[in-house]
């Protein structure tokens, strides 16, 4: 089968390479060996800052034209007219094409694939009206507008086989012609730590609570100062923070940090690669604490579980659902509840113990082969029923 693969991220080419601006391109790069023919879609940015994911060569790529932002209706709509030509001109050299939206371009694209007879899977990787809300917080009519695509994309799955990601939108798409539960990771088998690696991490003197993410609204970064702040107040030489991450709200942080205090406590490091420097990053910690205030399933936590380490994270979307015991979740805000949970994961051993045991069995099932291993199969089967 000759898949091509639509998502609203961005690329940029670097001289001959592709590059991918999110790291979920990694992700969608290893179905490449699974079928006849990979071929991605999505908006070509004229700046290559940020782009930092190379496409590999024999993987296609389909240019659309780009801009800054789908809360700009001009550009938007000014762009559909090429986007919808060089999509129609790209199924001639596919047999199916995975959708990844809710997003008004995808469904348009869905309806051009019906109509060339090429099949048709959705995929879904966060819950876009409670996203909405939380980054565009004073807009009613973008909550409005996140809610009818939603409801649209719900209302095409009845019709289409669909991927989503965690058990809050599998609940949501439940109705889904064919439905798969996926988890993106990008852990490889040897990511994972020994048991015995993990156990042996000292907590006895200073400990380092890590961050990993974007610093958009929606993350609630400043939460992490706040709960930073609640631990040195109890135990000002025991805690330290690292932050891995970048956007609009670093220097948000870093201002909050200063005015509590905490800025010689506090390392904001930006993006740091997985392969060049984050898996180090993991391991050098004691705790990650995840503080969105909304999510699908976060790849995040599989990689603070392939490195053994306890995690501390929001109730929100499908987390709970999908690690089960294998981190503590506290309500989305929370920070006396979050630093209360790391400050008991300090004091108790075996509490700690246990999460570690837990997190590192979640790991080894959702590595990144196991995961898009279930997706090409899935995509195949539903694609020779369709």
């Amino acid at each position: 089968m000759r898949l091509g693969a639509y998502t609203d991220y961005t690329y940029a080419r670097d001289g001959d390479r592709l590059y991918a601006e999110r790291a979920f391109a990694i992700f969608l790069a290893r179905l490449a060996p699974r079928f006849e023919r990979l071929t991605l879609i999505g908006r070509l940015n004229p700046r290559p800052q940020g782009a930092r994911y190379p496409i590999p060569s024999e993987i296609a790529f389909v240019p659309l034209p780009y801009y800054e932002t789908l809360t700009s209706p001009g550009p938007v709509l000014r762009s559909m007219v090429v986007s919808v030509r060089r999509f129609w001109r790209a199924l001639d050299e596919l047999d199916a094409v995975w959708l990844l939206g809710p997003h008004p371009l995808a469904i348009v694209f869905a309806a051009l694939a019906v109509v060339r007879r090429r099949r048709v899977f959705l995929g879904v990787r966060q819950e876009t009206p409670a996203y909405v809300r939380n980054r565009h917080p004073g807009r009613p009519l973008l909550h409005l507008a996140a809610s009818a695509l939603d409801a649209t994309y719900a209302a095409l799955s009845r019709r289409c086989a669909t991927v989503v990601v965690g058990p809050a939108l599998r609940h949501r798409y439940a109705h889904a012609r064919a439905l798969l539960e996926l988890t993106v990771s990008l852990v490889e088998p040897e990511d994972v730590v020994e048991p015995r690696v993990a156990h042996a991490r000292p907590y006895g003197g200073e400990l380092t609570i890590l961050s990993v993410g974007r610093l958009e609204a929606e993350k609630n970064p400043l939460m992490l100062a706040e709960v930073l702040a609640r631990l040195c107040a109890a135990n000002a030489k025991g805690w330290r923070l690292t932050v891995c991450g970048e956007g609009p709200l670093e220097d948000d942080l870093a201002r909050r940090l200063a005015a509590l205090g905490l800025a010689d406590r506090a390392q904001l490091r930006g993006y740091v690669p997985l392969a060049g420097g984050m898996r180090e990053a993991y391991r050098a910690s004691h705790f990650l604490l995840h503080a969105s205030w909304t999510e699908g399933l976060p790849q995040v936590l599989i990689e603070a579980f392939a490195a053994g380490l306890p995690v501390v994270a929001t109730d929100v979307g499908g987390i709970r659902e999908a690690v089960g015991e294998a981190a503590v979740l506290v309500p989305p805000g929370d920070a006396e509840g979050a630093a209360h949970a790391l400050e008991e994961l300090a004091a108790d051993g075996a509490l700690r113990g246990r999460l570690i045991d837990r997190s590192l069995d979640h790991a080894r099932s959702h590595t990144i082969d196991r995961e898009v291993d279930r997706l090409a199969a899935f995509l195949s089967s539903a694609g020779a029923a369709a």
